[in-house]
C-alpha cells in the first residue's frame, strides 16, 4: 500500500508545482505581450487576449499584439521549452551535470542541417526542421560514439568530444557562409546568435509540435532515468531496457533542439541553467524535473526575448545575447553553491 500511496502523493506534487508554474507562465506572457516598442495599456491587453470584441486597443495596437507580439512570444516559448527540456534529458541520461545541447554540439549540428537547408533547398520550408533534426541527431550520436569507452561515458570525455563536434561543426558552419553574399551572412549571423524576429505559422507549428512530442516521450521515460542515473548496470538489473529508453531519450531530445533552432537559431544556457535550478528548487527525479523544467524554459526564453526587443528598442538584440548575459553569471552562481551536480 505504501507505493501506490507514495506514487499519488509524487503525481500531486508534480501537478501541483506545474500548476504554478502554468501561472507564473501566463503572468509573463501578459506582461511581455504588454511591453515593447509600442505600449498597450494592460487593460486593453488582457480584454482582447480574452477574446473580446470591445476593447480599449486600436485596430492598428490590435495588429501588433495579435500579429507581431503573441506568435513571436508563444515561439519563444516553445522554444524555451523544447531546450530546457532536452537539457534535462541529456543531463539524466549522461549522468553529466554540464549535458546540454549547446556545449555536446547538438545545437551546432542542427544549425548545420538548417544552414544547409536553406542555402540548398530554400524553396522548401519543410527542408527546414527535417535537415536541423538530422543534423542534431548525427551530432549527438557522434559527441556519444567519441566519448563512450569500456567503462562508458566519462563526463570530461563526454564535454572533450562535444568540444572536437563543435569545434569540427562551427567551421562547416563558416564554410557555408562563404558560398552567401553579403546580406545573407549578415542575417545568417544574427541568426545563429539567436533570432526570434522571423516568427511564421509553419515553423511556429512545427517547434508547438516538436515540444508536446518530445516533452510526452522523455516524461514517459523519466522514472527509467531515475533509475538509470544510479548506473546503466544498476539501471538494467532493475530491468530497464537501456538501450531502448537511449535510443527514445537521444531521438526526443534530438526532435526538441532541432525543432528549436530551425525556428530561432542557437540560444545558449537555458538547457544548462534552468533544469539545474529546478533540481535546486524541487529535487532530482525527473518525472518533476523534465516538465517542470520545460515550463521554466517557456518562462525563461520569453523574459529574455522581451528583453532583447525592449533593451534598445527599437532595435533588437540577439535573444541568444541575453540567455548567455543572464545564463553565465547564473551558472556561475550555481557552481560556487555546489549545485551544479545530479
Amino acid at each position: 500500500m505504501a507505493e501506490p500511496r507514495q506514487s499519488r502523493t509524487d503525481l500531486g506534487r508534480t501537478l501541483l508545482v506545474c500548476a504554478g508554474m502554468f501561472l507564473l507562465l501566463a503572468i509573463v506572457f501578459v506582461i511581455s505581450s504588454v511591453i515593447g516598442a509600442q505600449r498597450l495599456s494592460l487593460g486593453g491587453a488582457l480584454c482582447a487576449l480574452t477574446g473580446k470584441a470591445s476593447c480599449s486597443l486600436s485596430a492598428e495596437e490590435r495588429a501588433i499584439l495579435f500579429d507581431i507580439r503573441v506568435p513571436r512570444i508563444l515561439l519563444a516559448g516553445a522554444v524555451g521549452t523544447c531546450l530546457a527540456a532536452a537539457g534535462a534529458a541529456y543531463q539524466a541520461l549522461l549522468r553529466n551535470p554540464l549535458a546540454e545541447p549547446y556545449l555536446l554540439g547538438v545545437s551546432n549540428g542542427a544549425a548545420v542541417g538548417t544552414m544547409v537547408a536553406l542555402v540548398f533547398f530554400g524553396a522548401h520550408e519543410w527542408s527546414r526542421p527535417v535537415m536541423a533534426f538530422g543534423g542534431a541527431i548525427a551530432a549527438t550520436f557522434l559527441v556519444y560514439r567519441l566519448a563512450r569507452g569500456r567503462a562508458g561515458a566519462a563526463p570530461e570525455r563526454l564535454i572533450l568530444a562535444g568540444v572536437i563536434v563543435t569545434t569540427f561543426l562551427s567551421s562547416a558552419i563558416v564554410f557555408i557562409t562563404t558560398v552567401m553574399d553579403a546580406t545573407r551572412i549578415r542575417s545568417f549571423t544574427f541568426w545563429l546568435l539567436g533570432d526570434l524576429s522571423g516568427t511564421t505559422s509553419s515553423l511556429l507549428t512545427v517547434a508547438f509540435i516538436a515540444a508536446v512530442v518530445g516533452v510526452i516521450a522523455l516524461v514517459m521515460n523519466a522514472r527509467a532515468l531515475n533509475l538509470m542515473m544510479l548506473g546503466e548496470r544498476d539501471a538494467f538489473d532493475l530491468g530497464v531496457e537501456i538501450g531502448r529508453v537511449r535510443l527514445i531519450v537521444f531521438a526526443a531530445a534530438s526532435l526538441l533542439v532541432g525543432a528549436s533552432v530551425a525556428s530561432s537559431g542557437s540560444v545558449g544556457y537555458v538547457g544548462l541553467v534552468v533544469p539545474h535550478l529546478v533540481r535546486l528548487s524541487f529535487g532530482s527525479d525527473n518525472r518533476l524535473v523534465i516538465p517542470t523544467a520545460a515550463i521554466a524554459g517557456a518562462t525563461f526564453v520569453i523574459i529574455a526575448d522581451t528583453l532583447a526587443r525592449t533593451v534598445i528598442a527599437p532595435r533588437e538584440l540577439p535573444v541568444g545575447a541575453i540567455t548567455a548575459l543572464i545564463g553565465a553569471p547564473l551558472f556561475v552562481y550555481l557552481l560556487k553553491r555546489g549545485t551544479a551536480a545530479i
